[in-house]
């Protein structure tokens, strides 16, 4: 029974990792999908959120019903609260992807982004599908010190998102009000998925250590002058 139990434990793991994996996927292609305006590619994102949602459901099933059957206490008990928490996490990293893709189906044949911010938009995709990746690794190894560089990497998808704002802000911009808000709904929805592959890694942190990854001071090298 136990060897049945701590199986089911890494099989909840598994489809966390699975999640990940689609969700980044997911993010890249409906970048791909914007920029080109792709609706084929769009439509294919928008489909393809279900498996998605279909994973977070079968995973808080199964949680559940290791929680109701098994009642685990302490490491145990953490592992299933934390991955029902990650879940939720991957499964809106989801809809964010999902809602790029719906933007650019939206504007279809046209494209959502002006040329001039097209390099900037592409950047914060691919960072976007980075940081979920890692946060895929960081799932499968426990490795705490690259959970926490998640966080740091998550400065870049602030500085790029402050860069969109900069553009919308400049007096020489020309591309009327409807783009203005489409782009201002982009950088929210990757700004916005670069939080949830951090908050995974936290969780994760947190999972491994007991204590939750703001509380954690890093080591700080004593240099003799």
């Amino acid at each position: 029974m136990r060897d049945a139990y701590h199986e089911e434990l890494d099989s909840i793991g598994e489809s966390l990792v699975e999640m990940a994996r689609l969700v980044g996927s997911a993010i890249g292609r409906a970048t791909t999908a914007m920029l080109d305006a792709d609706l084929k590619l769009a439509e294919s994102v928008i489909a393809s959120d279900q498996k998605v949602d279909d994973l977070q459901h079968d995973l808080e099933a199964r949680a559940i019903a290791l929680l109701a059957r098994q009642q685990p206490v302490a490491t145990d008990l953490r592992i299933v609260v934390t991955s029902l928490r990650m879940s939720a996490d991957l499964e809106r990293g989801g809809d964010l992807a999902q809602h790029v893709a719906k933007l650019a189906r939206l504007r279809f044949p046209e494209r959502a982004v002006p040329y001039d911010l097209h390099a900037t938009i592409l950047e914060m995709g691919q960072l976007a599908q980075r940081l979920m990746a890692k946060a895929a690794e960081v799932i499968i190894t426990k490795d705490v010190d690259l959970a926490m560089q998640l966080e740091q990497d998550d400065d870049d998808m602030d500085m790029l998102h402050r860069t969109l704002f900069t553009h919308l802000m400049d007096d020489r911009w020309r591309h009327g009000i409807e783009t203005a808000v489409d782009v201002t709904l982009l950088g929210r929805y990757y700004e916005r998925f670069a939080d949830h592959a951090v908050s995974v890694a936290k969780r994760v942190v947190y999972l491994v250590t007991g204590e939750h990854a703001d509380e954690i001071q890093p080591e700080i090298e004593v240099v003799s002058e």
